[in-house]
């Protein structure tokens, strides 16, 4: 009996603590993944600084193919499929990877204008989630309803 009441406090039930209950409710994230993270950044940051650098096309080709890679590594190959093959999003696919596919044939700048119209072609149904959640962490006045604008949510009670 005294060995069962050595590892919980007097007067507790038997149940987790609080912290490890919240471990469990934590998404698990794998290190195939976290490599995937790091790829996808890497390859952000390569697409940024190939911006930077007058669209130095080898830059923002080794920053599509990271972004890509590590997309695919995240999420896995049938789901990044799936994505980018999807009936209503195909238009944004088609532009979004013919623009990858001119950058690598060295033509950076119309490659890169493909692929920011198929970007938003294909994340066009994520922005206004995105500007109503920053829209609710900023507390800056103008900021803050700028973005609830571009969300397309009121703060109005009228």
């Amino acid at each position: 009996m005294t060995e069962q009441l050595k590892g919980q406090s007097a007067g507790t039930p038997d149940t987790a603590r609080p912290e490890e209950k919240q471990e469990d409710t934590m998404i698990a994230v794998t290190d195939v993944q976290k490599l995937g993270v790091g790829l996808t950044a890497f390859g952000l940051f390569f697409l940024m600084f190939g911006v930077l650098l007058y669209f130095d096309s080898v830059l923002l080709a080794f920053g599509n193919i990271l972004f890509l890679a590590g997309l695919a590594v995240i999420i896995g190959l049938r789901r990044t499929f799936q994505f980018f093959f999807q009936r209503h999003k195909l238009r944004g696919s088609a532009f979004f990877l013919g623009g990858v596919a001119l950058v690598l044939l060295r033509w950076p700048v119309v490659g890169m204008v493909m692929e920011t119209y198929g970007f938003v072609l294909l994340f066009r149904t994520f922005f206004p989630m995105a500007f109503g959640f920053l829209g609710s962490l900023v507390n800056i006045p103008f900021l803050g309803s700028l973005l609830n604008r571009l969300s397309g949510s009121s703060s109005s009670m009228v």
